[in-house]
């Protein structure tokens, strides 16, 4: 095995630098600990971006794709699997309100249908698309928020509102109006007769882990429901039990029109998902969109073990546990000091916001053994997966609090 200088040399000589690096090569996992190829232990209160939901190798997750490598490992969409359609009927019964109730596999009402696909951006990408879609052609505008991010690819980035992420690929495509974050009026105000959605995040992810203001997703709701547009939650980071229920909007009790669905959708693999409401998702035709991989046999296998995971070890529950040890040690934490502006968040996406920099505490948590991440310049991020152990949590903790009481 490479030490992490030797890859870090490879990667010098053979791939394109077009991210930041931490020097250090991981090389296992084990639910929140990960180690490096020297031997080092971290603690990990960001798993795989967010994508480790469960943790690293999850036991469900690996047994299921060890099972299903060895039976079908990919098909073209143009052919049916039962595990994607099971896939889907599992999403389905937990969003919009589906019944759970089971007749020969098909549940008799179904107000949600599935279009699988590979990452949160191409989700965001099939969901621009069926506002379009399903939008008379004289609307097309999409209204989204300053600080969103909603993916790399072009149309996710024209969605963006974040100038920064614009900077070199220019010009983004048209039909996208950004207004201020929680402001209805602003909203109101950019409405016009070109208008077909608005698409948002319950909780802002990369924009710095910022809670809607009280009212304005009930708010946004009724604007589409009084003008006919589409709401549109991207839940790339909210979604399957981050915030303790199955989605984001279950926990402002907002339901949108179309949602969509990455990260910890398939146990940290590749995988995603694009649910509608079934009236609105058969504006998605034939020819339309597509996704080569979307809903293969592997990432479907981990999705069904994901589910059936969190419910079977009853981790929507637990992940209510375990923020409640995050947020109150958090905030004992803010009280004594004066670094911590502010610790915000729901269920397990946490952000603190300094009234400094952040990325030299972060650099001082990896040297101490303990994985975060900062955002917008000032908030350092967690997401710690619903799997983490109180005292592994409590050890993480305790590191974070001593390399922020030294300032």
């Amino acid at each position: 095995m490479l030490t992490s200088k030797q890859t870090i040399a490879l990667f010098d000589q053979y791939v394109i630098g077009n991210y930041t690096r931490y020097p250090v090569s991981l090389v296992r996992g084990a639910n929140s600990e990960i180690w490096d190829a020297d031997g080092k232990r971290y603690i990990d209160f960001f798993p795989g971006w967010g994508c480790g939901l469960l943790g690293h190798c999850p036991k469900p997750i690996v047994e299921a794709v060890q099972k299903q490598v060895a039976q079908l490992i990919h098909v073209p969409n143009t052919w049916h699997t039962e595990l994607q359609g099971t896939w889907a009927r599992l999403l389905s019964e937990r969003s919009f309100g589906s019944t759970s109730q089971e007749r020969g596999g098909v549940s008799p009402t179904v107000r949600a249908k599935a279009f699988f696909c590979n990452s949160g951006a191409e989700a965001n990408e099939a969901a621009i698309k069926l506002v379009r879609l399903h939008s008379s052609k004289d609307r097309y505008k999409i209204i989204t928020f300053q600080g969103s991010f909603h993916g790399r690819t072009m149309g996710a980035l024209s969605a963006t509102a974040q100038p920064k992420h614009h900077e070199g690929v220019h010009p983004m495509l048209a039909g996208f109006t950004y207004v201020p974050y929680g402001d209805l009026q602003a909203v109101e105000n950019a409405l016009d007769s070109e208008t077909a959605g608005i698409m948002i995040e319950p909780i802002q992810g990369e924009g710095g882990v910022r809670m809607p203001p009280d009212g304005f997703l009930q708010g946004l709701r009724k604007i589409c429901d009084d003008n006919n547009l589409l709401l549109v939650f991207d839940e790339v980071q909210t979604g399957c039990g981050r915030t303790g229920h199955w989605f984001g909007y279950q926990y402002f009790g907002v339901e949108p029109d179309i949602m969509t669905l990455a990260k910890s959708v398939s146990g940290s693999l590749p995988g995603a998902a694009m649910l509608a409401k079934s009236d609105i998702a058969e504006s998605l035709r034939p020819g339309t969109h597509a996704a080569t991989y979307g809903g293969n046999p592997i990432s479907a296998a981990a999705g069904i073990a994901t589910i059936q995971m969190i419910e079977s070890e009853g981790l929507l529950e637990r992940t209510k546990k375990i923020s409640n040890l995050f947020f109150t040690a958090l905030e004992q934490l803010a009280q004594s000091s004066n670094l911590i502006e502010e610790v915000r968040g729901v269920g397990l996406m946490i952000g603190i916001e300094l009234a400094v920099e952040g990325a030299a505490f972060v650099k001082s948590c990896l040297d101490r053994g303990l994985l975060l991440n900062c955002t917008q310049g000032n908030v350092l991020r967690l997401l710690p997966a619903m799997t983490i152990e109180e005292s592994i949590a409590a050890e993480g903790l305790d590191i974070l609090a001593d390399v922020l009481r030294k300032g």
